[in-house]
């Protein structure tokens, strides 16, 4: 099953900007998924279990790392990638 997200994070930290990109960075080696970015978002489309599997590693990763986050998401068992 194919599946697209729309997620953004905010870290509640004064250098919030290389957390996000670090982050953002990270989700993009995995070659298995399509991440784009955009000034409110970050969409990331591929298969459920693999999409799932990423974000909640990437996720443990970053809220081991730094101070509280806010994680907005929407989530859709659709493959809506525009450009794929």
């Amino acid at each position: 099953m194919q599946l697209s997200a729309e997620i953004s994070l905010y870290p509640l930290a004064e250098e919030y900007r290389p957390i996000i990109q670090e982050f953002v960075e990270r989700l993009a080696e995995h070659k298995e998924l399509t991440v784009n970015t955009n000034t409110m978002s970050t969409q990331i489309f591929g298969e459920y279990r693999a999409l799932m599997t990423t974000l909640t590693d990437e996720l443990e990763r970053v809220y081991q790392q730094i101070p509280p986050q806010v994680l907005v998401c929407k989530f859709i068992n659709r493959d809506l990638n525009p450009n794929g």
